[in-house]
């Protein structure tokens, strides 16, 4: 089971790869507003929602860090997925 990740990685993540919005929903097939309402915490995301988003972000060169007493996080990894980059 992978870890659950948070309305400020998703931002994170996004801000780490230089990716909008559009480029996210564009890469995840998710809703440029349903994108805009997880990452403010507006609406509590279906599980496959939250599965598409961290999939776009982890073929993009994305990896979440887990809450492990440090705090949540997200970095790169040094190989990236050429069909998102």
């Amino acid at each position: 089971m992978k870890n659950i990740i948070t309305a400020p990685q998703i931002r994170a993540a996004r801000g780490l790869i230089g990716w909008s919005r559009d480029e996210l929903s564009e890469k995840s097939g998710v809703p440029k507003i349903t994108i805009s309402r997880v990452e403010t915490e507006a609406t509590t995301p279906r599980q496959s929602t939250i599965d598409a988003i961290r999939t776009a972000l982890e073929a993009a060169g994305v990896e979440f860090i887990a809450e492990n007493g440090g705090g949540a996080g997200v970095r790169l990894r040094r190989e990236i997925d050429d069909q998102y980059a």
